[in-house]
């Protein structure tokens, strides 16, 4: 049998060719979901999530807008609910002397997370806990680390048509190197900004390496370099949060050397949990070897963050009672649920805080909400501490 087959286009100009195929999709759907500028906004809140964004009642700021003490509302429907723009809730904030900002004596927190694996669930981990920081009013600086820019498209950002500066653009060793300043981005929220993330990010995998070979002393120093970059915005930010790229290189271990705190996203299921500890053992060494070339990488606190947990899932409940066996301290006490309402959520380019809940079956929605907001809670409660709140 004779099959005429048509000689197949070089393999990198149809990758090419189907890479710029759906940027324009993504792009399409984006200015269809933003319009008109496919810039991202984000949505208004009701009072009780005002109260627990500002960390007051419900009943208490019911009273204050009666007593017209308070910052209108910007909407009231016919039920007469109650929404507040994010601005309006800063507003507030401030005026009942609830700014949670750092002070001169409390260091900035740097938290990195981190994972060898893809599909832990690490990105979108990092994304909701950098918008519950901004949301509560934590000066947030989010930075994207990974070339494949998961967290910058979640953020709104497509970088390929955009031209954002990525963090490269402050690590790079030669004179066109940036001020970290210059990379920054504001979001749809307030007191939350970002450093974009695109494939130029890898040009510093390559870069340090042979920087290293000349002799260089930024070469041999190169764990150093997200930390001399944020001593120009230290004053800006309470808390900065690193979503590093699923691979132990130079960009994973020079956000480990500004770290201040970690955490390892863990999927409780027997690959993933093997996986991890070859990352542990990897990492280990690797920090071991640095610390005797007197590399020293001080964390005040570190935690395995259980992500897409299934508790109806008995292997998963299994490897979680087994991870608890092991290392009980050092894993966060709620687990971050599996849930379709933030994949749902994901699918429009959005986290579950800038969803609107009547969007989805409500009771998936809260279900998913509680777990998000108690997870990210506790790792508020380790920042307080470490600033000894």
């Amino acid at each position: 049998m004779n099959v005429n087959m048509t000689p197949p286009k070089n393999f990198g100009e149809t990758l090419l060719e189907h890479g710029g195929e759906i940027s324009s999709k993504l792009n399409m759907l984006r200015k269809e979901r933003f319009p008109p500028n496919a810039q991202k906004t984000i949505r208004e809140f009701s009072l009780a999530e005002a109260a627990e964004f500002i960390g007051v009642s419900d009943s208490y700021l019911r009273k204050l807008h009666l007593a017209g003490k308070s910052v209108d509302p910007t909407t009231v429907n016919q039920l007469g609910r109650r929404y507040y723009s994010i601005s309006r809730i800063n507003e507030l904030r401030e005026q009942l002397g609830r700014l949670p900002h750092r002070k001169d004596h409390e260091k900035l927190q740097i938290i990195s997370v981190v994972n060898f694996k893809g599909g832990s669930g690490k990105t979108t981990s990092a994304a909701h806990l950098a918008q519950y920081f901004g949301l509560r009013g934590y000066r947030t600086l989010a930075i994207d680390l990974d070339p494949q820019a998961s967290l910058t498209t979640l953020f709104g950002i497509q970088p390929e048509l955009d031209g954002k500066p990525s963090l490269y653009e402050t690590l790079r060793y030669d004179d066109e190197r940036r001020a970290i300043s210059e990379t920054i981005q504001r979001t749809n929220i307030p007191n939350l900004d970002i450093i974009p993330a695109n494939l130029e990010l890898q040009e510093y995998e390559y870069e340090t390496p042979l920087s290293m070979q000349h002799g260089s002393k930024e070469g041999r120093q190169f764990h150093t370099r997200i930390t001399n970059a944020l001593k120009e915005v230290d004053i800006l930010y309470d808390v900065v949060i690193i979503d590093c790229p699923p691979q132990l290189g130079y960009l994973t271990l020079t956000a480990l050397g500004a770290s201040t705190a970690v955490l390892i996203t863990i999927h409780p299921q027997m690959l993933d949990v093997m996986s991890m500890s070859q990352f542990q053992l990897m990492l280990g060494g690797t920090l071991q070897t640095l610390d005797e070339a007197g590399i020293e990488i001080g964390l005040d606190w570190f935690r395995y963050m259980v992500t897409r947990y299934e508790p109806m899932d008995i292997p998963q409940q299994q490897m979680v009672g087994f991870l608890q066996s092991m290392f009980a301290e050092h894993l966060l006490k709620k687990p971050m649920l599996k849930s379709t309402a933030i994949s749902d959520a994901g699918i429009s380019k959005q986290t579950l805080y800038e969803v609107e809940r009547s969007n989805m079956i409500r009771s998936t929605y809260d279900r998913a909400r509680e777990s998000l907001d108690a997870v990210n809670g506790e790792v508020l409660d380790l920042v307080q501490q470490v600033w000894g709140r």
